[in-house]
């Protein structure tokens, strides 16, 4: 084997029921003296809770989906006026969001406290919206210090979010194996991460109200983002972001809609990562594995039910076909690209 893997550095800690004490402990390891506590309008008094405390000397609760240019800058604007020396973001992938790209200009440390699947927070990619264009990058220093994982906070997230969550989580793992950068250590953690989710998003769907399932999806969450951020962005990735960024199209959802297209785009040219997705969902095929979980959780099945028009189907597959990395398993083309996007926009049977 040849292979260059890198391993993000920060902590992360796992508890139920333990949030503040956790983000307590973190910020006296940062020594934080002047927070910063990013959350959206919704999630002010879990964040208020979260942070209690804290010295807290800025609240900041303009949190937008893609991460416009023009709120990063208000928010960056917020950090120099209160002279922050750290930020606690809470949240959802918007939130995290918004907290690197103020930790992209400024430095500062993050501690984040995620109530979504998204798993933004262990990876240190970043993404801004300008024109609607919506542009990822790499950098450390957004990448988060310490991650709080409390699954009591995702209790108060709708079902149907946690399904659209939870399969965007999944297809992180399902894109380390052939992203650009793919090797056997992110083969590993995505394939524990499949199944973590396969196993906790139906208890989440079943029993709401029950932390079990909630722990294994947040476990699988995390395993994900993991892979995700050494193995990078994969074709998945590259659709879901010029959808997201040129047509404002919800996040989670996007990637729940999309996932399956491409996995039977590249399967019949990846077969080990398909024969393993097959074992991790313990179904003869990858394919036939998600959609049966996708059945089993009621997920979102047609992009133009997340408010993307025919009219823009080929605009869309330009913009696409532009970021399609070079050595994407299926060769992509114009036409076979233009139908993949068709058959989700649609939502017929992936083939």
């Amino acid at each position: 084997m040849r292979f260059v893997h890198a391993t993000l550095p920060q902590r992360v800690r796992f508890a139920s029921g333990a949030a503040a004490a956790g983000v307590r402990a973190e910020a006296e390891l940062l020594d934080a003296r002047q927070v910063m506590v990013i959350a959206a309008e919704a999630e002010r008094t879990l964040a208020d809770e979260v942070s209690a405390d804290l010295p807290v000397v800025s609240r900041h609760h303009e949190v937008l989906m893609h991460v416009p240019i023009e709120a990063a800058e208000r928010a960056r604007a917020a950090a120099v006026a209160h002279q922050a020396d750290s930020i606690v973001s809470v949240g959802g992938g918007s939130a995290t969001g918004l907290a690197k790209a103020v930790a992209l200009t400024t430095g500062l440390p993050i501690i984040a406290v995620p109530t979504t699947y998204a798993g933004s927070e262990a990876t240190d990619v970043w993404g801004l919206t300008e024109n609607a264009v919506k542009t990822t990058g790499r950098d450390p220093r957004v990448l988060p210090a310490a991650i709080v994982y409390d699954a009591s906070l995702t209790l108060t997230l709708p079902v149907k979010m946690s399904v659209a969550s939870g399969l965007n989580a999944l297809a992180h793992c399902v894109d380390s194996l052939w992203a650009p950068r793919a090797d056997p250590i992110n083969a590993a953690l995505a394939v524990e991460g499949v199944r973590a989710l396969a196993a906790g998003l139906p208890e989440v769907t079943r029993d709401p109200s029950g932390v079990g399932g909630r722990e294994q999806a947040l476990y699988g969450a995390y395993l994900a983002a993991v892979a995700f951020a050494s193995a990078g962005s994969g074709l998945h990735h590259k659709i879901c972001h010029v959808l997201g960024g040129k047509y404002n199209l919800p996040h989670a959802q996007t990637h729940a809609v999309v996932l399956p297209y491409v996995l039977a785009f590249n399967a019949p040219n990846a077969p080990e990562a398909a024969r393993r997705l097959a074992e991790a969902f313990g179904a003869d095929t990858a394919l036939a594995g998600l959609q049966a979980l996708r059945a089993r959780l009621g997920a979102p099945a047609a992009l133009r039910d997340q408010g993307l028009a025919e009219a823009d189907l080929s605009e869309a597959v330009e913009a696409i076909l532009a970021a399609v990395p070079e050595d994407n398993p299926t060769k992509a083309t114009g036409d076979n690209l233009a139908a993949l996007i068709r058959a989700a926009w649609e939502g017929s049977e992936p083939a």
